[in-house]
């Protein structure tokens, strides 16, 4: 049978709920008051701790405050031990920590650099991210902690996804990851352009021309991804891309033009990779690129096999592990994820962390409708290289 996520990779934010009132301490509004307060007091000290998920408080007072860093698009990670492969997690550390790291890498810590990403307040914690980039001897530093900084497709492949936890951990990376590239490229007014401003704890920009103040919300670029049924033939078109592991094969997908419903879109991406027209379009589901071919069905449920996305997924999270404690290999990761056992598949799936893996599942697994149709999944994306 086909992998049954209860959400899709990046999806099911745990700190993202309704934002809350402005009056309410866990708002962005009342959480950035707090900062300000905090940042202001020098008491803050720092005390790491053996597990890096509850580095030291910063204050005694209500809520707690966590920090997330990213360094280059890669958040702060650390590894554990599983049942069956080590498990990575979210390298937290609390807001006196990250004053005392920036401080030894000479940046001060200020309120505009920190990012509100959510709450719980049953757990009384809210949640920052912040880019450090700048930081140019803080991966050592945290690296001596056994702490370090991972790229979120790493982090992805390696992630157990019946393991809840951790698919809420990825979510929430991804999440923060979007928001600080979207800060980061909209650093100017495209009205006038004149420098912006974080507002509301970076929720959003405004100009800082008094004659303009435009406001800019964070932004995402719609993109479809389908797969094309030839009911006839028993087949499904799928592509690759040169920068695929070899035997790779995947769904066609695209970005939505202006004023384009997902369905032209669809059928327009289509034509425009493969030169093959469709007819009904299915939606499937959706999710928080090629040279194409056929591919029976037979060939798709071989490359459905479990076992070499177990690999991929243990392998991965060996990799984590390794670069967490100071001893990554030099071999790239599209070497490392080419494992197999036995009798090759002809063909390589994208595993259940990607919303092909399902739209292709789902094909293999249960009879189409008559015809050369699509099944399709709108999706959206604001983080590069994702």
């Amino acid at each position: 049978m086909s992998t049954n996520l209860q959400t899709q990779a990046f999806a099911g934010n745990p700190i993202r709920s309704k934002t809350p009132k402005s009056t309410d301490p866990f708002s962005p509004t009342s959480a950035l008051e707090s900062l300000k307060t905090r940042l202001l007091d020098n008491t803050l000290h720092c005390q790491p701790q053996k597990h890096h998920s509850s580095l030291s408080s910063s204050s005694s007072s209500s809520p707690d405050f966590k920090v997330l860093p990213f360094r280059k698009g890669r958040p702060l990670t650390y590894s554990g031990p599983g049942e069956t492969a080590p498990v990575w997690h979210l390298g937290w550390i609390s807001l006196g920590d990250c004053k005392i790291f920036l401080a030894n890498s000479g940046i001060e810590l200020k309120e505009e650099a920190l990012v509100y990403l959510g709450s719980r307040s049953a757990d009384d914690v809210v949640y920052w991210a912040i880019d450090v980039s700048d930081g140019d001897s803080l991966a050592s530093e945290f690296g001596s902690k056994q702490l370090c900084f991972v790229e979120l497709r790493t982090v992805m492949v390696a992630t157990d996804w019946a393991d809840q936890r951790a698919m809420a951990d990825l979510a929430i990376a991804g999440h923060a990851r979007a928001l600080l590239e979207w800060h980061n490229v909209s650093r100017f007014c495209g009205h006038c352009g004149e420098k912006t401003i974080p507002k509301e704890a970076g929720k959003l920009k405004q100009c800082s021309n008094a004659s303009c103040k435009k406001r800019i919300y964070p932004r995402v670029d719609p993109v479809v991804i389908m797969l094309v049924i030839d009911r006839e033939n028993d087949r499904v078109l799928l592509s690759r891309q040169s920068r695929f592991v070899p035997r790779m094969w995947s769904c066609i997908a695209g970005f939505i033009e202006p004023g384009e419903s997902l369905e032209e879109a669809v059928r327009r991406e289509t034509w425009e990779e493969t030169g093959i027209e469709v007819g009904e379009v299915v939606y499937h589901t959706s999710q928080p690129w090629p040279d194409a071919r056929w591919h029976s069905r037979e060939d798709v449920k071989k490359a459905l096999t479990f076992a070499e996305y177990i690999k991929a997924q243990r392998t991965a999270a060996a990799k984590v592990e390794q670069m967490c404690k100071g001893v990554e290999r030099g071999q790239s990761l599209a070497a490392d994820f080419n494992v197999e056992s036995g009798e090759l598949a002809p063909i390589f799936i994208p595993g259940p962390f990607a919303i092909a893996h399902h739209l292709i599942s789902s094909w293999v697994y249960k009879d189409a409708p008559d015809g050369v149709q699509v099944q399709t999944a709108p999706s959206s994306t604001s983080m590069s290289n994702l």
